[in-house]
């Protein structure tokens, strides 16, 4: 049986030759009848054949090693091509599955550092061609990994419902009246708790926490894969189409500053309201739980995560701040400044939170933007306040006001300023520097009283009121139905001053004085109505030898001056009721007392057909005045 021989490649062939040829040189350089000139060459040629031999050593080595490279290579290749033609997603099928998957993008990252490291000075095509390869490979596994990555970004994003987040607020104030007409009823006030100004974020899970890790893996291989922008914009991408949608549950529409401005009130004041609730939840929790997200899954790549954080909100929060802009940039009639107050006090309340989310340098354009906005609305509130005292002192009339009741503008500025009590912070941080400049003269402390900025505003727009009705009542020719007007207002002033938080900003000495001027009306009401009459039933108005017919003619006129006083004055009315009735006692003391001590003395000397009235009739006619329904008398005969 013939033997096998062991195949000798031709570099050990080689080898073989060189070493016998460097075992003859060394021999001869031996030689002692060699000159030493030849040694020395001798020597050297066999130096370089030694290195010759080590050369050929390495690289039949690395030879080995790059085929070893290539048929790992061809290995990779296999499987990255089943798993791209595969049509279902990694994480569908198992987690076993996604971590073989990463195995094998990092092999490949492997093969990569391998084949770079090589040196082959003959080979070098060969190792640029599976260097090549390689990278062909890991484009295919990248673009793969692109499609996986999206794939979990949108099927496992997660929202929450805005109805079980709760945020503390003041007054949902639906004052939507104006000068020309205004009820106590239409001032509707919602309450709801007080706020506090405090930030309260909540953090909600906005992707499966199941997904998280796998999140976090898939960066870390794009990352050192230097496929980091291909990560960020698939990640940036999904995660602002998570945010638009997340807007559209929240129900807020993309308008232009352009189309803000054409609102009529009625739907920008539903607008307003929707904005003030999607800024509270945007910013306290969808945002912060994004930047919690970008943070776990980018946060081993430096402020990598805060750029994209940047990226996915900043357009958003662009949008609901160029809103803010375009409200304030309108006009505003006094009455829509509570929801001014509204946006003002929301952007107050999330400012702390707009500040860390947007700390970094990146973010800086959005915190700038934003503070610019609070400093928007806030002059556009001061100047409406403002401009609401002036109107209340130029809100001429040309008539007089039906009946002399409360005008309907009393009504409106003392329900108007009741209501911004529930805005006091703001309104005395943003009112602190006009008290400064104002004309009228702030004083910090007067009547005894510390004055804040509110307090000294809502007592100018008081005096402003005042001196408006002063004016209005000058409209009346009946000098009574003057005093009966302002009567009415100036009451009505003080019971919502007194029955209200208000009694705080105008305190007691104010109080004291208002009281006693509205009073002062009602005696000078009765003074210039029932004076004159009066007097018809002074016997000191009579000759001391008075005749029955001058008795009688004195009976008769105050009679007929009574039934026109009827006439007229049940006309008039006086809505308070217990100032109405107080009213009614003090003229049946004075008019019934002065008519009963008048017939009673003079029964005998005036026939009873010129006693028109009796004492009961008078009492009982007194009660009809001020009820606002006029009413005759019959004249008897």
């Amino acid at each position: 049986m013939e033997e096998h021989k062991p195949v000798i490649s031709t570099c050990e062939q080689d080898q073989h030759v060189v070493a016998a040829a460097q075992h003859i040189l060394k021999a001869l350089a031996a030689s002692k009848n060699v000159s030493s000139d030849l040694r020395k060459t001798l020597l050297d040629v066999e130096t370089q054949l030694s290195q010759l031999s080590a050369i050929s050593i390495v690289n039949e080595r690395k030879g080995r090693g790059i085929k070893q490279l290539e048929n790992r290579l061809k290995c990779v290749e296999d499987k990255v091509t089943m798993w791209v033609a595969n049509p279902s997603m990694t994480w569908d099928s198992s987690p076993n599955e996604c971590s073989d998957y990463l195995k094998l993008v990092g092999e490949i990252q492997t093969l990569i550092q391998s084949l770079e490291s090589f040196s082959v000075v003959n080979d070098n095509w060969r190792q640029k061609e599976l260097l090549e390869r390689a990278y062909a490979v890991l484009q295919d596994a990248m673009s793969r990994l692109e499609r996986e990555l999206d794939h979990i970004l949108v099927e496992h994003k997660q929202f929450f419902e805005p109805e079980c987040m709760s945020f503390n607020s003041k007054m949902d104030m639906a004052y939507d009246e104006s000068f020309r007409a205004v009820e106590d009823e239409q001032v509707n006030e919602v309450r709801r708790s007080t706020g506090s100004g405090q930030s309260e974020t909540n953090i909600v899970d906005l992707m499966n926490p199941a997904v998280l890790e796998y999140l976090k893996s898939i960066a870390n291989v794009m990352f050192h894969s230097k496929y980091h922008q291909e990560f960020s914009q698939v990640f940036i991408s999904s995660r602002r189409d998570a945010l638009a949608d997340y807007f559209v549950i929240l129900k807020m529409e993309k308008l232009s500053i352009e189309d803000v401005l054409k609102l009529e009130w009625q739907c920008l004041n539903h607008e307003i309201k929707k904005w003030i609730r999607a800024m509270k939840i945007i910013v306290q929790v969808y945002l912060v739980s994004e930047k919690r997200l970008c943070k776990h899954i980018l946060g081993d790549f430096g402020s990598f995560y805060q750029c994209c954080f940047s990226e996915i909100s900043q357009s958003f929060m662009l949008l609901l701040l160029n809103f803010g802009e375009a409200v304030a940039m309108g006009t505003h009639t006094p009455e829509r400044m509570f929801r001014l107050l509204d946006m003002h006090e929301v952007l107050e309340h999330v400012s702390v939170d707009v500040d860390i989310l947007f700390f970094e340098e990146v973010g800086a354009f959005v915190r700038g933007e934003f503070h610019k906005l609070q400093t928007s609305i806030g002059d556009t509130i001061k100047s409406t306040f403002l401009a609401f005292r002036n109107a209340i002192a130029t809100n001429h009339s040309k008539i007089p006001f039906p009946q002399g009741g409360v005008h309907h503008v009393t009504k409106y500025v003392m329900n108007y300023i009741m209501t911004l009590v529930e805005y006091g912070d703001t309104l005395n941080h943003l009112l602190v520097e006009e008290c400064s400049t104002d004309p009228a003269g702030y004083k910090p402390e007067a009547s005894g009283l510390s004055l804040s900025p509110m307090a000294f505003y809502f007592r100018s727009i008081a005096t402003a009121l005042e001196s408006n009705l002063s004016n209005k009542s000058k409209l009346y020719k009946d000098l009574a139905l003057q005093h009966i007007f302002m009567m009415n207002n100036i009451r009505y002033m003080v019971q919502k001053v007194k029955c209200s938080d208000l009694s705080h900003f105008f305190g007691d000495f104010w109080l004291r004085q208002h009281t006693a001027e509205y009073q002062r009306d009602a005696r000078c009401y009765e003074r210039v109505t029932w004076g004159p009459i009066l007097c018809m039933l002074k016997d000191e108005n009579l000759p001391n030898c008075v005749s029955h017919r001058t008795l009688e003619k004195s009976c008769k006129k105050f009679c007929n001056a009574f039934r026109e006083v009827y006439r007229t004055q049940t006309g008039w009315c006086v809505q308070d009721c217990e100032l109405r009735e107080d009213l009614q006692i003090s003229v049946s003391q004075k008019v019934v007392l002065a008519y009963g001590s008048y017939t009673g003395r003079n029964s005998s000397n005036i026939a009873d057909k010129y006693i028109k009235y009796t004492v009961e009739d008078l009492q009982s006619y007194i009660l009809d005045l001020f009820q606002g329904s006029p009413k005759s008398l019959q004249q008897r005969n």
